[in-house]
């Protein structure tokens, strides 16, 4: 049989690590055998676990290996990583090396090389001259890229569930459910932004129309204008009933105030589309006077940067909305690396397309009304996420409230 060796070190029982690697084995139809195992004993202690895998065909062992490191298993034996050169612009050598969004570091010229930037499902790229190994999607990659393949000289970092009450961010304790004590968990999430802004960090708000159409734009434009929020990743509907509600006090032809229907309200976004289109942009229609309040309003009165990706579906679009969602990408990934914590309300598509840019290190929450888009961002990797089913016109005042508190 072919053999290799791995370690599991960290709160390795406490998050299940453990049983899970031993039964990925199993179930792949390999077989291991145990060599080491100490147990923490005190709760900042850590457990040590060295576990001889074995497979009967050098490929088993290597597919075993590879879902193994997925979880944080080490393979003992050091050996250096794998390049080789991309044939052709957005193609990849065969076994190419698929990302996870934890911390990762490859093993090259005998030193262990932090990937930068690190992304679920991208590449990792070695550049020789300046000894940086950095993340690239596969349509980024160009001809003669050196592309990290197999599964030699890689070790990832997965984050463990640590031992005693961490929070409402301990590592992989949160799963989707309307009945948790909404209060309590909003209480810690204000707690938390607190700290990092304390120390500093940027939060990011990834939202959804709902945020308007609820009332709660104007909760969210006190956060931009307080300086709780620092960036805004969107789509053209929440800017566009933001517009069209701080213009005609409308969201969806609906008053915001009273949620009673207007006489012929179902014009005033695209009248709103058309009066942003008139000025130029949205800086620019804050600057001539024509938008004096609402989200889109503070990010520009407070220099707090925006991206807005479009869809198909899109009425105009604003002419700030990147209609090509390549570009859209690159632009949101300009500010993830400076994020320390990111909330996503009521947008399922784009809180799942943020979520697989985000290192698994980003404090994340997902607010939604639908319990399927808080479970889709885990099943899709992004297993940090805190997923608070409610709806967003209760979600956002009652945060806003905390925080006031908390100053």
């Amino acid at each position: 049989m072919y053999k290799r060796e791995v370690k599991l070190t960290g709160h390795i029982i406490d998050s299940l690590t453990l049983p899970k690697a031993l039964d990925l084995i199993m179930d792949m139809g390999g077989d291991f055998q145990i060599l080491e195992f100490n147990v923490g004993k005190r709760k900042k202690d850590t457990s040590l676990a060295r576990i001889q895998v074995k497979a009967d065909s050098e490929s088993l062992l290597g597919e075993i290996l590879d879902e193994l490191a997925e979880i944080g298993a080490m393979v003992v034996e050091i050996r250096e990583v794998n390049l080789e050169a991309a044939s052709k612009d957005k193609t990849l050598p065969h076994d190419f090396y698929s990302t996870t969004n934890h911390p990762t570091f490859i093993r090259y010229q005998d030193e262990w090389l932090p990937v930068e930037n690190i992304e679920m499902d991208c590449m990792i790229v070695v550049d020789p001259e300046t000894r940086k190994s950095t993340i690239k999607p596969m349509g980024k990659i160009k001809k003669g890229d050196l592309v990290v393949v197999g599964r030699e000289g890689i070790k990832v970092m997965a984050p463990q569930r640590p031992r005693g009450k961490k929070g409402v961010f301990e590592f992989m304790g949160s799963d989707a459910s309307s009945e948790k004590p909404l209060k309590s968990l909003i209480k810690s999430i204000a707690d938390e932004i607190k700290e990092v802004k304390e120390r500093g960090g940027q939060i990011a708000v990834v939202g959804g129309p709902a945020i308007i159409h609820t009332g709660s734009g104007p909760v969210l434009a006190e956060m931009i204008k307080k300086g709780i929020i620092d960036v805004i990743f969107a789509g053209n509907a929440l800017a566009t009933h933001d517009i069209e509600s701080a213009l005609y006090g409308t969201s969806l032809g609906m008053n915001v105030e009273t949620g009673e229907a207007v006489a012929r309200g179902h014009r005033h976004h695209i009248y709103a589309i058309n009066q942003i289109n008139q000025a130029g942009s949205i800086k620019n229609a804050v600057k001539q006077g024509v938008l004096k309040k609402g989200v889109m309003y503070e990010c520009v009165k407070n220099d707090i940067p925006f991206v807005l990706a479009g869809s198909i579906r899109d009425d105009g679009p604003l002419p700030d909305v990147i209609t090509d969602v390549i570009e859209a990408q690159d632009e949101m990934r300009k500010h993830i690396p400076g994020l320390d914590m990111v909330i996503m309300i009521a947008t399922m598509l784009h809180s799942i397309a943020v979520g697989n840019m985000l290192p698994s290190k980003v404090k994340s929450i997902c607010v939604d009304i639908n319990p399927a888009t808080v479970t889709k961002l885990g099943d899709r990797g992004s297993a940090q996420v805190v997923g608070i089913v409610t709806d967003v016109g209760s979600f956002l005042p009652m945060l806003h409230h905390e925080l006031r508190n908390n100053e």
